[in-house]
């Protein structure tokens, strides 16, 4: 049960404000209210007043002034303010995790997890700082020395989905900050409440280290309005949007229309293969994990099951004996494995597929109803569903975003299930479970997996923040949180600097005046 104690200890109220520099709120509240019920209980949690276009222009226009200062600020000292954020965040981590469980309606322990990823990006963070490196290259041309460096960029927008309502801020804002960035956050208008708790939570660090109001900013207003401004708006160099390929596609075309930069992290369509060399045992747990974790909610969440037909009744049988031990219920009972979808919007979504799914031909093993009764008022509340599919069905090449589970035979060799694997339009993350060497190298070789995220003998769900996290084909192409993902947002910039008493040109032209 949720204790309202808990929006207290973040400075949530009944009634807020949608936009903020990181020290001030705004006051607009002509633009209508969203009134946040938790699809947990369908209770109502908290109301928040949406931005007006003036209250983004006034954020623009704070942030432009932000990143004047900040960018002059040693990027070692920005990290030290990050690091310093990952701080408050692990004083906050338990009302943050609750409230984020109980407003998005993944599980507790789930929350608490996603808490545990933005201190980790915190912490990552704060050692890139001093590793914004560029490179030294040698010049054809005598007594020059060439290399390359990273400039900040200006004013980024995060714009993140309902499903992971905090993290994907942090993978954004927090490498942003380093790189001498100012971030404008959109949340989703589903679950702005946590942003709105995040604010607050860092707006001490803020205040204490005398940054200006601009570096962080928030802005809860619609996609039809304040969206599309984002999209237009050529002060705004760089835009990450995580959400779906529609979405997407449509941010892409209307930024690249003005020659700007942009991250998608779209749909995925994700599956595991299963070899006759596959350790089950181990495979399970990854299997049902991913494939009912956030109750199917991820886009990195488990869809497509590739079993070779040796092992595919026994694996069967398994699966469904797995799935008849899921307790589906409140997220904040830490002894439920599977929350609610977000809204019963989710839960038709969940019903159009598996009728689709069941009119192409595929045969539902397990699952497929709504929940009612008691504990399921929301009406939110679905049995995670298990089908017997073909890959070429339609409605196994989309994404739905439910617990849904495909189970696809396939024969002979592991080229054989990389054809079927890569046989969809998403590029996201994947997933082999074998000991066979061969056949793992196989999968991560150029003619392997053509996902961004590629893993043996673990799911497809879950990934560390020390790699770059994205996809290829329609899930976007860009990359998010570790690795080298933070040159996307900064300029590079080739130096070239000539220390001799000569003017000798590239490639030997001579021109003399």
């Amino acid at each position: 049960m949720f204790n309202k104690k808990v929006l207290e200890t973040l400075g949530v109220k009944d009634e807020n404000f949608g936009a903020c520099t990181g020290l001030e709120w705004g006051n607009t509240t002509s633009e209508g209210m969203l009134k946040i019920s938790s699809p947990a209980d369908g209770k109502h949690i908290a109301s928040v007043y949406q931005a007006s276009e003036e209250d983004y222009e006034n954020i623009v226009k704070k942030s432009q002034e932000a990143f004047k200062y900040w960018r002059t600020v040693p990027a070692p000292k920005r990290g030290e303010i990050v690091r310093q954020i990952g701080d408050k965040l692990r004083e906050y981590k338990e009302p943050l995790g609750i409230l984020v469980s109980y407003e998005m309606g993944k599980s507790l322990q789930e929350g608490w997890g996603e808490v545990q990823e933005m201190i980790d990006i915190c912490d990552f963070a704060v050692g890139q700082s001093r590793q914004l490196y560029g490179f030294t290259m040698h010049s054809e041309r005598p007594n020059h020395r060439m290399y390359d460096q990273y400039h900040p960029l200006g004013p980024v927008v995060t714009i993140s989905a309902f499903n992971f309502p905090v993290a994907v801020w942090a993978w954004n804002a927090m490498i942003a900050a380093v790189a001498g960035d100012v971030n404008i956050w959109k949340p989703a208008s589903k679950v702005p409440l946590t942003a709105i708790a995040v604010q607050n939570i860092i707006s001490s660090v803020l205040k204490d280290n005398d940054v200006p109001e601009g570096v962080f900013n928030l802005v809860v207003g619609r996609g039809s309005t304040i969206g599309e401004k984002i999209l237009n708006d050529k002060r705004i160099p760089l835009v990450s949007l995580t959400g779906s390929t529609r979405v997407g596609r449509h941010a892409g075309e209307v930024i690249a229309r003005r020659l700007g930069k942009y991250i998608l992290e779209l749909g995925g369509n994700n599956a595991i293969i299963l070899t006759p060399d596959a350790d089950l045992k181990m495979a399970l747990p990854a299997i049902v994990f991913g494939a009912v974790g956030t109750a199917g909610q991820r886009c990195t969440s488990t869809r497509r099951l590739i079993i070779h037909e040796s092992i595919y009744d026994r694996v069967k049988e398994t699966i469904l004996n797995a799935y008849k031990g899921i307790r589906i219920g409140d997220p904040l009972d830490e002894k439920n494995h599977m929350g609610p979808l977000i809204d019963t919007g989710a839960v038709q979504q969940y019903l159009d597929a598996i009728e689709k799914v069941k009119a192409e031909g595929g045969n539902v093993l397990y699952g497929g109803e709504v929940l009612s009764g008691a504990g399921y008022e929301s009406g939110c509340y679905v049995k995670p569903t298990v089908v017997e599919a073909e890959n070429s069905y339609e409605i196994v090449q989309e994404e739905t975003f439910a617990p849904i589970l495909y189970l696809i035979k396939y024969s002979g060799d592991v080229e054989n299930a990389i054809a079927i694997h890569n046989d969809v339009v998403q590029g996201l993350s994947s997933a082999i479970f074998t000991n066979n060497l061969q056949e793992a190298e196989a999968f991560l070789s150029h003619h392997g997996s053509d996902c961004g995220i590629a893993n043996v003998n673990i799911g497809t769900s879950g990934a560390e923040i020390g790699g770059a996290f994205g996809g290829e084909k329609e899930t976007g192409g860009g990359r998010e949180s570790g690795s080298d993902a933070w040159k996307a947002y900064m300029r590079r910039q080739t130096n070239t600097i000539n220390y001799g008493k000569e003017l000798p040109l590239a490639q030997g032209i001579k021109f003399d005046i």
